[in-house]
């Protein structure tokens, strides 16, 4: 006989539900038409804590027991579980009294990720469940896996794979993190300062104005290059055991026969080198080592230098001394009377430095070393990447002050071979070269028309250039012949300022010095004819014209001979006696009465006369002689 059931009522009752067999009524729902007792509240929440929105894990219903059946806590265990009366969740509370609600575990703590789903254990065979519906059927209790989808393996999965791409970007960033915090101060002080160096280079050197932007990169490399270490081992068969094979063995050498195959040249065919070369050619290198020391009291005895050129020489360096500025510069104004009409401090200072150079002063030894110095830094400071000196100048004077300013650092780099002028003076002979004009001469603007007073410098800074050891390009010097051709005059032995004008003595002799420079033996007939022309007009200050004393005096110091003795003697005395021997300007030449003197002042008066008085030891003579 079947017991009977004490819910039986309730289970039958499905009207009071809606039809739903698993019905369970909430505290709230009256049983009898009566209210019910006030069930035991719940604790809220705390505040200012998320409520997770997943429902936490609860332990699987026991095996055997009715689907949404919750055991009893702290139930015995038994045999006799067969005969318990089922428990229905939240069953009718009697009259008076309180129905006890189920234990409700506390919410989790909040987290930043899904929390982690532990697989679910292997499904049991249960028999299937109804979902309850109706009204009221939100408030009852579901167990997991009585919603499709709920707790579901794909969905996990489909979870993981949500949060795989959120955990590997945090991962990420943690890690740069960590190795940006980990830089060592000195890695992040080194960067520093190479930022800083590169900026102060880009400023102060000259390639920094041709540079729009630079872009510098710090990155954190992503590949790490793994370097392999090969292992080998030693075989110990491979010693050599035999450590007598390793002897040395004497060899008796017959060292006689070694020397005997070696022949001796003859001493007594050594010739010794004459001054000069001769006429067969006609350039004579180095240019400049006869400017100091034995080489120079020699050449003062051969070609007739005396004391009173020696003295006019170191009054006239002084006087140059006196007048330097402050920046290492000259000016051709003042501070001394009787300037020039224009300032050209370029064309000043490259005049000033060779009548330096010409007595045997460099940056580096001799009694004006730091005059030189501070006149070499100035003019290098006014040259631009084109190699250009004069750009203050005025337009008819630049090309003049580029010329001279060339001869200076070719003649200063070519004395001391300091390193640091020598691609300065390449620049400045590189520009020389570019500003040919198609006549094969220079003059005011560059590649436009040629005059033969523009050119004569060009040629002398050509040839400082070659004697210096830079480069300089032989068609340029062959153009130059071209030039002097058409402005030549009795069969070349005279020459004028430009093609279909006058000859004059000036021109003449910047002509023939061209000539000579240019390959002109020394016996070839016009030379010898514009020598004798030359002579006929010497050194006179009744006829001051210092322009034509300078070009003058080293054509016929080169031809040297009688002619030079001819010239010499005149020279020697006049120049001397005309210097200013006391007050302010003393040591200088006044430009009064001079035929360009009144143009150009007295610094362009001073410095070409002292390049007459250091004619013989300034440049090796061209051409062998033999003076009695």
């Amino acid at each position: 006989m079947s017991q009977a059931d004490p819910f039986s009522d309730l289970h039958n009752d499905s009207s009071l539900h809606g039809g739903d067999p698993l019905h369970v009524e909430s505290p709230g729902e009256p049983t009898d038409g009566k209210l019910p007792q006030a069930p035991t509240p719940v604790p809220p929440p705390p505040r200012n804590q998320p409520v997770s929105s997943s429902v936490p894990p609860m332990a699987p219903p026991t095996v055997g027991s009715a689907p949404g059946v919750i055991p009893p806590p702290n139930a015995p265990s038994s045999a006799k579980s067969s005969s318990a009366k089922p428990v229905v969740p939240n069953p009718p509370a009697k009259r008076g009294s309180v129905s006890p609600l189920p234990a409700v575990p506390p919410p989790p703590p909040p987290r930043s990720t899904l929390p982690p789903v532990q697989p679910a254990p292997a499904p049991q065979a249960e028999p299937p469940s109804v979902v309850p519906t109706g009204v009221g059927s939100a408030k009852g209790l579901r167990w997991r896996g009585q919603l499709a989808g709920v707790g579901s393996s794909g969905s996990v999965k489909q979870a993981k794979q949500q949060d795989r791409p959120e955990d590997t970007s945090e991962a990420e960033t943690r890690t740069q993190d960590r190795v940006s915090r980990s830089a060592p101060p000195w890695l992040v002080s080194m960067v520093m300062h190479l930022v800083l160096l590169l900026v102060l280079a880009l400023i102060t050197t000259p390639a920094g104005s041709k540079l729009g932007s630079v872009v510098l990169s710090i990155g954190q490399s992503k590949e790490s290059e793994v370097v392999s270490l090969a292992e080998f081992e030693i075989d110990t068969n491979d010693v050599i055991e035999d450590a007598e094979s390793l002897e040395e063995s004497v060899v008796d050498v017959d060292v006689d026969t070694v020397f005997d195959t070696t022949e001796l040249s003859n001493v007594e065919d050594l010739v010794p080198v004459d001054l000069g070369v001769g006429s067969d050619a006609p350039l004579a290198r180095p240019m400049f080592s006869g400017r100091s020391g034995a080489m120079k009291d020699a050449l003062l005895a051969i070609y007739g230098g005396t004391a009173e050129t020696q003295e006019a020489v170191k009054l006239g360096l002084e006087w140059l001394k006196r007048n330097q500025r402050k920046n290492g510069s000259w000016s051709m104004r003042g501070p001394y009377r009787d300037g020039g009409f224009t300032e050209n401090d370029v064309a000043a200072t490259a005049m000033a430095m060779l009548a330096f150079l010409g007595d045997g002063h460099t940056h580096k030894s001799g009694e004006y070393k730091d005059v030189v110095e501070r006149a070499i830094k100035y003019l290098v400071s006014k040259q631009d990447r084109s190699g250009f000196f004069a750009r203050g100048a005025r337009s008819h004077e630049q090309m003049y002050a580029q010329g001279q300013a060339t001869i200076a650092i070719c003649e200063l780099y070519g004395i001391t071979k300091d390193s640091w002028l020598r691609p300065r003076a390449q620049l400045a002979v590189d520009f020389a070269e570019d500003a040919q004009s198609p006549e094969g001469g220079w003059r005011y603007q560059v590649r436009m028309d040629s005059d033969t007073s523009v050119t004569g410098w060009y040629v002398m800074a050509l040839e400082s250039a070659r004697s210096a050891g830079l480069t300089v390009h032989e068609s340029k010097l062959r153009a130059v012949e071209d030039f002097l051709d058409t402005v030549s005059s009795y069969e070349d032995a005279a020459y004028s300022y430009q093609p279909q004008s006058s000859p004059t003595a000036a021109m003449t002799a910047e002509g023939l010095l061209c000539r000579q420079y240019l390959g002109w033996p020394q016996t070839h007939p016009p030379l010898r004819r514009g020598v004798y022309a030359l002579l006929e007009t010497p050194v006179s200050m009744s006829d001051r014209d210092v322009y034509y004393w300078y070009y003058a005096t080293q054509v016929i110091h080169h031809f040297g001979g009688n002619e030079w003795h001819q010239w010499n003697n005149v020279m020697r005395v006049e120049l001397p006696r005309a210097q200013v021997k006391s007050g302010r300007e003393a040591g200088s030449w006044s430009p009064q009465m001079d035929r360009w003197g009144q143009n150009s002042g007295r610094l362009y008066t001073t410095c070409l006369s002292i390049y007459c008085l250091e004619v013989y030891y300034r440049h090796l003579p061209l051409y062998k002689n033999e003076l009695n």
